[in-house]
């Protein structure tokens, strides 16, 4: 898929000092856009066989179940998310579990530096693990109080909204814990490593 530069709007429209430089708000509609196909199936088929994993470089590895990751300790973000292609969305609630949660259950190793998230599409996206920590990112299930779409990465996606909204990766399947960076899917065709909107860190070499 091609590099875009985006879509255009109202980059006026209100509150610019929660406006990223160079995004523009959407008001109430929610783009979607995604470099794979949907996942088919029913939700009922595609949550009977789901599994969230976190491995890697970890102490003690896990595994959860859709009704495993629904016991554990609810947490929710309320905010904004911005997109690479350089739309933003304010005033969204995502309710999940918090990764801290799941890490904590895994015990990173020391060396532990970064993370791989796997979509069950074979999606990947690559963050510091600085990143996903301190309250800073979700597997979330719900938006805005209603069931995540599928078209929006539901039945359950990451959830990372301070980075461009790519690195939060849709249809979650696993969280590798690494000692080095590897460069995800966009990654590898030509987006920025991290993807901080704030820096505008759209693609390789952007600061």
């Amino acid at each position: 898929m091609p590099i875009t530069r985006g879509f255009t709007g109202n980059r006026r429209r209100e509150r610019p000092d929660r406006l990223p430089p160079g995004q523009y708000d959407t008001g109430s509609s929610w783009p979607t856009l995604t470099a794979e196909a949907t996942p088919s199936g029913s939700l009922e088929q595609w949550t009977e066989r789901w599994r969230l994993r976190v491995d890697g470089l970890v102490e003690s590895p896990q595994e959860w179940s859709w009704a495993g990751v629904h016991a554990l300790p609810r947490s929710s973000y309320a905010g904004d998310i911005h997109c690479v292609t350089t739309w933003s969305k304010f005033g969204m609630t995502f309710t999940g579990v918090s990764v801290d949660t799941l890490l904590e259950a895994a015990r990173p190793q020391p060396e532990a530096r970064f993370v791989l998230a796997h979509s069950t599409t074979g999606y990947t996206t690559n963050l510091p693990l600085e990143d996903v920590t301190g309250g800073r990112a979700w597997v979330a299930w719900e938006v805005d109080g209603e069931p995540l779409p599928r078209g929006h990465g539901g039945p359950v996606r990451l959830i990372v909204p301070h980075l461009y909204f790519w690195k939060s990766a849709k249809w979650i399947t696993r969280l590798e814990l690494l000692a080095r960076d590897q460069p995800g899917f966009w990654e590898q065709n030509g987006y920025h490593d991290r993807g901080d909107p704030w820096l505008e860190q759209r693609y390789q070499g952007d600061p």
